[in-house]
């Protein structure tokens, strides 16, 4: 029996994802350029620009090839197949962007928030931000958010998780609820040091090792990202990497939790399990006595922690990311004493250090979008699969 063969408004869907794929990529072509990118031909693309440009997806720009032979029109996506909201939730305070299907950020604020930040204060500053970004001309609502939040996330809810000695004591906030009224469509959550291992892997593609690797954040606060089989691996309750209890060998060979090795050799905020980095990188930093000793402590600590992330998953690569992790006397001692352990992989800082949190946020909601657009055949309500 020969296999059935695909319908007619199934090929002309697959055929107008083809083309609306292509000018999120590019903001403007013509028919002929549309054709040639995509590998269609001339008609199939016509008929598919006027079917998207009937349902209010695509619009002639008013431009024109100029040059030599016949005039062509540029066609680009219409104005309301929407944008996206992307957030980041940390200590040094909310930010809100705006972000289209082409991936530019339209519009960015950026709120503080006080130390330590209780629930609901972070619940105002993250309204105020979101708030400062609306498109103050139509109203439009991004189709989509996603969240980067300096705290662990509930995998099922979306809601933040509050843990014992988590420095950023912001109880079980849950951004889903916050920003349902802001939004049309889905709000994902996940924790920083999740979003920015996506974005070093994304930022290296075509790396290998980056299939397979564990991002460690040595900051503020403490988190680890594992990375398996290009994914990351978020655990049963999404808590996975949650490192600050991790048992080490602390200052004079003692086992404690990883968190209290920065109590002991006074690394800490006061009042506070944050670890104050300005205070350890000039502890790590010079040739001045005790240098050495914290250092060395720092390194064995950290090296605990990739021993037992070594064993559990097998990476090919460990990337240290974070304010002191990224610090070069912190990265040579600690490559140096992972080298020792029986088991050991190569160690790099992260290459991604400027938001990376940010910016994997970013990129996933941009992913998104353009799923949720390049979806949106004709004859359907254009925001149904958001």
């Amino acid at each position: 029996m020969p296999p059935a063969k695909p319908s007619l408004d199934l090929l002309r869907s697959l055929t107008d994802e083809h083309v609306l794929r292509a000018l999120t990529e590019v903001r403007q072509l013509t028919r002929a350029e549309l054709a040639a990118r995509t590998g269609l031909s001339k008609p199939t693309v016509s008929d598919s620009v006027r079917r998207l440009c009937e349902a209010g997806l695509l619009v002639d720009t008013g431009e024109r090839t100029t040059g030599r032979g016949r005039v062509g029109s540029y066609y680009g996506l219409a104005e309301d197949v929407g944008d996206a909201l992307v957030v980041g939730v940390a200590p040094e305070g909310i930010v809100a962007e705006r972000v289209d299907a082409h991936g530019d950020v339209t519009a960015t604020a950026t709120v503080g928030i006080p130390r330590p930040a209780r629930a609901a204060q972070v619940v105002e500053a993250l309204t105020a931000a979101v708030e400062a970004v609306q498109d103050g001309t139509s109203r439009r609502r991004p189709r989509l958010a996603v969240v980067s939040a300096a705290d662990p996330v509930d995998r099922a809810s979306g809601r933040l998780v509050h843990l014992r000695d988590s420095p950023f004591l912001i109880g079980e906030l849950a951004p889903s609820e916050v920003l349902a009224r802001f939004v049309d469509g889905p709000v994902s959550v996940d924790n920083d040091v999740n979003w920015a291992a996506r974005a070093e892997r994304d930022a290296a593609a075509g790396d290998p090792d980056l299939d397979d690797f564990v991002h460690l954040h040595l900051g503020e606060g403490l988190g680890c990202a594992v990375v398996s089989d290009g994914a990351v691996r978020r655990g049963h309750a999404g808590l996975a990497g949650e490192v600050a209890h991790v048992l080490v060998a602390g200052p004079g060979e003692r086992a404690m939790p990883l968190i209290e090795v920065f109590d002991v050799l006074r690394l800490r905020r006061p009042s506070s399990t944050a670890i104050d980095v300005p205070v350890l990188l000039a502890a790590v930093r010079g040739d001045g006595p005790g240098v050495a000793d914290v250092t060395t402590a720092l390194a064995r600590a950290v090296c605990g922690v990739l021993a037992a992330a070594v064993a559990l998953s097998d990476p090919a690569l460990v990337v240290l990311g974070g304010a002191w992790g990224i610090e070069p006397a912190v990265l040579d001692a600690v490559t140096a004493e992972f080298a020792r352990l029986p088991r050991h992989v190569p160690v790099r800082a992260a290459r991604l250090t400027d938001a990376p949190s940010l910016t994997g946020a970013r990129t996933h909601a941009l992913h998104e979008l353009r799923t949720v657009i390049t979806t949106a055949a004709p004859g359907r309500d254009s925001r149904s699969d958001a």
